[in-house]
């Protein structure tokens, strides 16, 4: 695959997934690699340093591209896409009786309602042939411990993916999600059993490890390339096996 002259934004693309994601298409010739990012300043510098080695150009971007007052400026420094990768995602890890309405309106709009900001903001100046990409996970259509307010946006966001694929066809821009299995990142920090989840999906993937970033970029990077031409509205599960298992 080769991404050469083309211009890329992945949402949370300074840590875990979304730098795994970012250095992929700068590997691959991407021209430039906008990265999106909330606080962690030297976490972003550090990708773009890697990204600029690697010979594409960085543009960071600080800031919540899923607030629509901030959309359109942000976008703006970005320049015209050729990919979007909707990667940044946040919410509140605890039980049903533990939740209110303020975490559901901070998950749902951090998780699902920004792709659909991005894309209404993007989209008309996104050429033929364009690609958005969003990063799902199993918990859209499983039940997982302290998962509901994640998965409920999980599960809104795999919608908006259908949907936006059919209404996006006719400017021959793609829209495909990929849902990864349980990956070691820092965001599994906020789980009060991690360590338990990680030795169970070690022990029950059929592939006989965990989901790496890297494995989550490649399944990305087709998405987004010629070769899934007719590939619309999909999720690609990237999951070792795991969710084929009764």
């Amino acid at each position: 695959m080769s991404f050469e002259g083309k211009s890329v934004l992945v949402t949370g693309g300074s840590r875990g997934i979304g730098k795994a994601i970012s250095l992929r298409f700068a590997g691959q010739g991407a021209r430039r690699i906008a990265v999106s990012y909330l606080r962690n300043d030297k976490a972003a510098e550090q990708t773009a340093d890697e990204i600029r080695k690697l010979g594409a150009e960085a543009v960071l971007l600080r800031g919540n591209l899923g607030d629509p007052d901030k959309t359109k400026a942000l976008l703006g420094e970005a320049g015209p896409l050729d990919v979007i990768v909707s990667n940044a995602a946040t919410g509140v890890i605890r039980p049903f009786q533990e939740l209110d309405e303020k975490h559901w309106d901070w998950t749902l709009n951090a998780n699902a309602r920004a792709l659909f900001t991005i894309a209404r903001e993007a989209a008309p100046t996104m050429p033929a042939g364009s690609s958005i990409v969003a990063i799902s996970s199993l918990g859209a259509d499983r039940v997982l411990d302290n998962y509901m307010l994640v998965g409920v946006s999980k599960a809104t966001l795999e919608a908006l993916v259908r949907y936006l694929a059919v209404e996006l066809a006719p400017q021959d821009i793609r829209v495909n999600a990929v849902s990864a299995g349980l990956v070691e990142t820092g965001a599994l920090d906020y789980f009060p059993n991690r360590e338990e989840m990680l030795r169970f999906y070690r022990e029950r993937t059929p592939a006989g490890r965990l989901v790496e970033p890297e494995d989550v970029a490649e399944a990305v990077c087709f998405l987004a390339s010629p070769a899934a031409a007719m590939v619309r509205g999909q999720t690609l599960v990237v999951d070792g096996g795991y969710s084929n298992l009764a």
